[in-house]
């Protein structure tokens, strides 16, 4: 076994795979070695140097999934400080993000990301980026070239990468991860599914968030491994892809699982095995419903390991264990390497079966957002970071979230947590996605709504009683929206905001 603990950077991370063993492989293109992983970000990374690029500037990227945008990852995150963002974003969404980050570059397409590229200063460093037939990731400058900076040594405490969260509730937080929270993070990561170098990963998360970066890659470069990288998720692709490259794990959100549980039970021929190699599932970044756990697992015959993560711990802090310990679908199973208790508003810590607050603390958790000293101010107590997560540990030491903080439904002063609706009308089979919600209502201050997506015709009626037969008479939705789809961000996790805002005035 490769010994884990002998990095601390993502420079160090980088060094752990053998020379000729395939580091990325992108599906119907060309596959990398670890040797020329290391030798294209060495390279890519001297050379923004050489444009004047150093320790704590911070580079943006927008790119697609690819060999060019892992390349470019870790080439800024080696130089600088990567800053990925979602290449989807609008003129307005880049301008905001670009003077947040206060980007010193920018790395686009050749020829690509125009309303990114226009939403820069004039001081920006545009650069463009392209990829060969054999893998080969080339930088070409598109103005002026800045002063040349010495490359300096990278220590674990250097900022590494820069993302914000996600900003559905108010402005969104910008979050530095420093190399040390990374390698500890992704440390927790191989440990708790005990990755190897004979671990091919596929990865369908997007790499411009914490989900598909830390668990995705860079846990794949810390075990030694291959990962995968198709340029979008297609369920359609999905299983030819996972056989003709003999993939041993994926992770993704609900709403992913799902697409491939529907195109699963659709097949031609349900005779014949989907995989032959996969040895697990791994669910994370929003809540899986206990049936679609089960689901998944009849459906494509493996282990399927619910987690919980967020940005500022630089990814993973639980994670239900593989076999032959025990998975308990509905949790989010035991810490993984972090420090997490339960407390109250006061700032108590709760004892076991006790509702409250969810924290943490450990050396994946960031020690601060950068520049906002109200939300700092706000998320710690006593040396723990607070994630807005209710929830509460049983004897066994198992997690179970109940809902956001900010999410729960009042009642005439009942608190509903609304994941306890939305995996109600999930374990009914006629409903593919669910989401509950609280609107203002004069007579209790709020009442309970929901919207679902439907896999089979059924009526209102028959889901307000197959809610009747399951939930507290005060928990009931009061009605239930049927809808074509349900708003989610680019990270898969539903926006129930949005969606109470568009169909709170609907009675």
């Amino acid at each position: 076994m490769t010994n884990y603990q002998a990095y601390d950077t993502l420079e160090d991370i980088l060094k752990v795979g053998s020379d000729d063993h395939p580091a990325i492989v992108v599906p119907d293109g060309p596959t990398i070695t670890y040797e020329s992983l290391r030798l294209q970000v060495c390279s890519l990374s001297k050379q923004l140097n050489e444009w004047g690029i150093s320790k704590g500037d911070r580079i943006a990227i927008v790119l697609g999934n690819g060999i060019e945008n892992i390349v470019s990852f870790l080439a800024a995150a080696l130089s600088g400080t990567a800053a990925p963002l979602n290449p989807s974003y609008t003129s307005d969404e880049f301008k905001f993000y670009l003077n947040d980050t206060q980007a010193s570059a920018l790395i686009t397409p050749m020829g690509g990301a125009q309303d990114a590229s226009k939403s820069t200063s004039d001081e920006t460093l545009l650069i463009s980026v392209t990829v060969n037939k054999d893998g080969q990731v080339r930088f070409s400058r598109n103005n002026d070239v800045k002063e040349t900076k010495p490359s300096l040594g990278i220590t674990p405490d250097d900022i590494a990468l820069v993302l914000h969260t996600s900003g559905t509730t108010s402005r969104p937080k910008r979050v530095p991860i420093t190399h040390r929270n990374l390698a500890v993070s992704i440390q927790n990561i191989i440990t708790t599914y005990q990755l190897s170098a004979l671990d091919i990963s596929m990865c369908i998360m997007p790499l411009f968030h914490v989900h598909g970066l830390v668990a995705s890659l860079l846990s794949t470069f810390g075990s030694g491994g291959t990962v995968v990288v198709p340029s979008n998720f297609d369920a359609l692709r999905f299983w030819p892809i996972v056989n003709d490259h003999d993939v041993t794990w994926f992770t993704a959100v609900p709403s992913m699982h799902q697409a491939l549980v529907k195109r699963a039970i659709r097949r031609s021929n349900p005779k014949v095995p989907l995989h032959k190699t996969l040895r697990f599932i791994r669910s994370c970044s929003s809540p899986l419903a206990p049936s679609t756990c089960e689901t998944m697992e009849n459906v494509f015959g493996v282990p399927v390991v619910e987690a919980y993560g967020m940005t500022e711990a630089s990814h993973q802090m639980s994670s239900n264990p593989l076999p032959p310990e025990v998975r308990i679908p509905g949790t989010v199973g035991t810490s993984t390497g972090v420090s997490i208790e339960i407390m109250d508003e006061a700032g108590s810590i709760l004892g076991r079966d006790h509702i409250g607050e969810i924290v943490i603390r450990g050396m994946n958790v960031i020690s601060g957002y950068e520049g906002n000293a109200q939300a700092n101010e706000d998320a710690y107590t006593n040396g723990w970071f607070r994630t807005g997560d209710q929830g509460y540990i049983n004897e066994k030491g198992y997690l179970t979230l109940t809902g956001r903080l900010k999410e729960l439904i009042n009642r005439g002063g009942e608190k509903i947590s609304p994941r306890e609706i939305d995996e109600t009308l999930l374990s009914h089979p006629s409903v593919s996605e669910a989401v509950a919600f609280g609107v203002a209502s004069e007579r209790y201050g709020e009442e309970v709504q929901a919207a679902v997506v439907l896999s089979a015709n059924v009526s209102q009626l028959e889901l307000k009683e197959y809610c009747r037969e399951r939930l507290a008479s005060f928990k009931l939705p009061r009605t239930i929206h049927v809808v074509d789809e349900i708003p989610k961000t680019a990270s898969g996790k539903i926006q129930r905001r949005v969606v109470a805002e568009k169909l709170a005035r609907i009675q």
